[in-house]
């Protein structure tokens, strides 16, 4: 059974950075493509980054590229998200996910950007 806990979130000035960590478990990792996804008050899920198994390959949307990275340590069964200046918009719920729709994805750690 897929078990996906993220941790990481909190309050940040805008500009500031956070990173967010991702314990995977009940599947093999290593096999599959990771995200993050987010989901804004009042808005539906977004897709943020993905990572190829390896780690090698890596895409984001163009609402966080350059400014977020996206990281994964297969023997520790982690994922990460390195964030970067940010911004008010990026207050949301960020959850691990392996599928681009975020159907099965972790409980979420909140991310409010506000000063």
């Amino acid at each position: 059974q897929v078990h996906l806990v993220e941790s990481g979130g909190g309050l940040v000035q805008p500009g500031g950075s956070l990173r967010l960590s991702c314990a995977a478990s009940g599947f093999t990792f290593s096999r599959y493509w990771m995200y993050w996804v987010r989901q804004a008050p009042g808005k539906g899920l977004e897709w943020v980054a993905k990572i190829s198994t390896g780690g090698a390959g890596t895409l984001y949307s163009d609402s966080v590229n350059g400014r977020f990275t996206i990281s994964r340590d297969n023997a520790k069964k982690m994922l990460y998200l390195q964030m970067a200046r940010l911004k008010s918009e990026d207050t949301a719920v960020y959850y691990c996910a392996i599928d681009e729709s975020g159907t099965q994805r972790g409980q979420g750690t909140q991310v409010t950007v506000s000063s």
